[in-house]
């Protein structure tokens, strides 16, 4: 089935929708992170417009994301599906949930189950390497991965993990990819040192409070939950040291979208950027929005997750593929991607540039 392709009008409207939006001077600089820097203010400005005020014309392009709906990080899409951001960018979004599955996420975008989708790039990374026809087009935000410890066990910090069992939801898990770093950047062996045992997602903590494990790493809405619970401390995120101003969840799409129809994956690209600016500004409005997505956790958890994310940090071109190509540099270290892989290649390869 052939769609009718946004309009140049429509698509300078959306573009200039989201000049205004934008700090003074971004748009010029497409290699810098999309937002402003770590400490600066953050004044967005007007996110998006209603569709009738736009001016949007014609009907609207049917586009469908595929994302999960249990990942608060993906409270982006919701965000701009609810508040008209998608709508004033000219697309009508279908979600498509892929669950704890993002392998078979991917695969539905390089297939073309799906057009788009939102996930974490230490998922993605690896079958990148491997040549999906999928592009990262932009990043969307750091934080929401945590290592939790157990208070009983004396797990405090990364050191105290040295010949001990770590929780997880399976071997490929973004968590698993990270915290083997800082494992690595502590002279502990993530592969010989600490034993990674696989539990269903949901029972990491249960594993922990059994003694079956004596640490879990996960992403948030559980891991921000399970914190609640005073036997477990916080040994680390994907913010801790120098990880503090990288992104985590990026925006992905079809490799034939981006050939074939730039114009809608330039918006597509723009909306969920937008979507991603409101959350920063109004954490509260976007944990209301999550929740009724189905969205774990009361309405403040949710809005202090997503207070505690950088949702201000979305980098796109140069600044992008410099995080790529560093994550790459990270994984072959610890076995993940291959050793002989040009990572600058790499970046250069599976990112886009949609919005220049």
């Amino acid at each position: 089935m052939t769609h009718d392709p946004l309009s140049r009008r429509r698509l300078l409207r959306a573009g200039a929708s989201l000049a205004a939006a934008l700090p003074f001077g971004l748009a010029a600089n497409p290699g810098r992170a999309w937002g402003p820097g770590p400490g600066a203010p953050f004044d967005p400005g007007p996110l998006c417009r209603p569709v009738a005020e736009a001016g949007a014309a014609g009907p609207l392009r049917p586009i469908k994301l595929a994302w999960n709906a249990n990942a608060i990080c993906t409270a982006s899409a919701p965000v701009a599906k609810e508040r008209g951001i998608f709508a004033a960018h000219g697309l009508d979004v279908e979600f498509v949930n892929f669950g704890g599955s993002t392998e078979a996420l991917l695969e539905a975008i390089a297939t073309g189950k799906a057009d788009a989708g939102i996930g974490m790039a230490l998922r993605w990374l690896k079958p990148l390497e491997q040549g999906f026809d999928v592009k990262i087009t932009a990043g969307l935000h750091g934080g929401c991965l945590r290592l939790l410890g157990a208070k009983s066990a004396g797990i405090g910090d990364i050191a105290s993990l040295k010949g001990k069992t770590i929780a997880i939801s399976d071997h490929a898990s973004p968590a698993k990819n990270f915290f083997a770093l800082l494992l690595a950047d502590a002279g502990i062996d993530p592969e010989r040192e600490v034993e990674w045992r696989p539990y269903p997602a949901d029972l990491l903590n249960l594993a922990v409070e059994k003694g079956e494990a004596q640490a879990l790493a996960d992403s948030d809405p559980r891991t921000w939950i399970w914190l609640k619970d005073s036997r477990l401390t916080e040994v680390a995120t994907n913010l801790t040291g120098a990880f503090a101003h990288r992104s985590c969840c990026v925006v992905a799409l079809r490799g034939s979208l981006i050939r074939n129809d730039r114009a809608v994956a330039t918006a597509l690209t723009r909306a969920v950027l937008e979507g991603g600016h409101r959350v920063h500004a109004n954490p509260e409005e976007a944990a209301e929005v999550f929740a009724n997505y189905g969205g774990k956790g009361s309405i403040a958890d949710l809005a202090a997750m997503l207070r505690s994310h950088t949702h201000a940090h979305a980098p796109v071109g140069a600044a992008l593929k410099q995080e790529i190509a560093l994550y790459g540099d990270e994984l072959k270290r610890v076995n993940v991607m291959r050793r002989s892989t040009d990572t600058a290649k790499f970046a250069d390869r599976v990112y886009a540039d949609v919005l220049s």
